[in-house]
């Protein structure tokens, strides 16, 4: 069984107001405290005051990090409510807010070299550990899963609000994420041995602050034998969060088949993947995609049916298939969390009330 984990980045918001809160530093001083810190899920400071991030430990069955899952999300509340305040999964801050830096000297780096991108900085990411064997199934997995990463980026879209309006993206994180300079997919690389030249090349740049910097769609871990699936919101849902875990797991499953048998990556330009990408940052699962096999506009039901015929012979290695289409359908029939946000704010007249049902759904089993 290929192992997998991962890692969600949340909001905190203040309840009465839906306005993100700078209280990271207090809840995880709390925790300290309390001796939580060594709980199963780890809860961790991201970039902002503003955000917690919960990582889940190794797992081989999707039901184990199904239960993580949940998990994470209820430690994190759980502190959260001790201070005042709750954890929200939304992949931008819906509100104005002057976010705070975390005082930690990688964090003020950052803000010092990369000013107003970094300032305004306030996004929620959902990153997926994938095992490997070695970095040379690992770049072969990143050369074969580049052209469907765009797919799971549709099916997690979860930011359609920022700065109090509606951006008429389903996926406004991507769009703010990419004004960072080391974003975005990778070329085909053939080999471990290329995929450290291209890392070398990009510090001796100085641009980057460090390796940890390089924040490609996909690439391979510095610290654990995993390739780290980068590109989707943080889920509004868990049930969401558990589907995407299993493609993404599938999916790097699958590329190492083909890599062993021989068949070569999919010679896309990245030029067309970035396309891709903003078509679904833009429209989530609400209007075509780019089929990743044709690289031409389809609907989106008819991408998620070919990612899903791509990879079910893993799905069935490991136990996940029925679960996952499952999930797939509810997603579908109900939306993404862009799709329900929306709903919400239109139903009520504000953005305010879609951060207050983002709360309640973060936390619905």
């Amino acid at each position: 069984m290929r192992t997998f984990g991962i890692e969600e980045e949340f909001l905190l918001v203040d309840p009465a107001t839906g306005m993100a809160a700078p209280v990271v530093g207090e809840l995880l001083s709390r925790m300290d405290a309390t001796g939580s810190a060594e709980a199963a899920v780890r809860l961790v400071h991201e970039f902002k005051q503003e955000q917690i991030e919960a990582v889940t430990g190794v797992h081989t069955e999707l039901a184990g990090l199904a239960r993580a899952i949940r998990e994470g999300r209820a430690q994190a509340d759980t502190l959260a409510r001790e201070a005042g305040v709750r954890v929200a999964a939304l992949g931008a801050a819906p509100l104005a807010t002057e976010s705070r830096t975390v005082p930690a000297a990688r964090c003020e780096a950052l803000q010092e070299r990369f000013a107003l991108t970094a300032v305004e900085q306030l996004t929620c990411g959902y990153h997926i550990h994938v095992g490997v064997d070695s970095p040379a199934e690992g770049v072969a997995v990143l050369d074969r899963i580049r052209n469907w990463l765009p797919v799971l980026a549709a099916l997690g879209a979860n930011s359609p609000f920022w700065r109090g309006v509606d951006t008429g993206y389903a996926g406004y994180r991507t769009q703010l994420w990419g004004r960072w300079p080391s974003t975005g997919p990778l070329d085909l690389l053939g080999s471990p041995e290329a995929y450290r030249a291209l890392v070398g090349q990009l510090l001796r740049t100085g641009v980057p602050l460090d390796e940890a910097m390089l924040y490609f769609d996909a690439r391979l871990s510095r610290s654990h034998p995993t390739v780290e699936i980068r590109v989707s919101d943080v889920c509004l849902r868990a049930g969401d969060a558990v589907l995407i875990a299993a493609l993404a797991r599938a999916l790097v499953e699958t590329a190492a088949a083909q890599w062993r048998a021989g068949i070569p990556p999919a010679p896309t330009p990245t030029a067309t993947l970035r396309l891709a990408m903003w078509q679904a940052s833009r429209s989530g699962l609400e209007a075509n995609l780019l089929c990743p096999v044709a690289n031409e506009p389809v609907p989106a039901a008819k991408a998620l049916a070919t990612l899903l015929d791509h990879v079910r012979d893993a799905l069935r290695r490991h136990g996940d298939e029925e679960r996952v289409e499952d999930l797939l359908t509810e997603l579908v029939s109900r939306g993404t969390g862009a799709e329900q946000q929306r709903r919400t704010a239109r139903g009520s007249g504000s953005v305010e009330a879609a951060v207050a049902e983002a709360v309640r759904l973060t936390h619905q089993d």
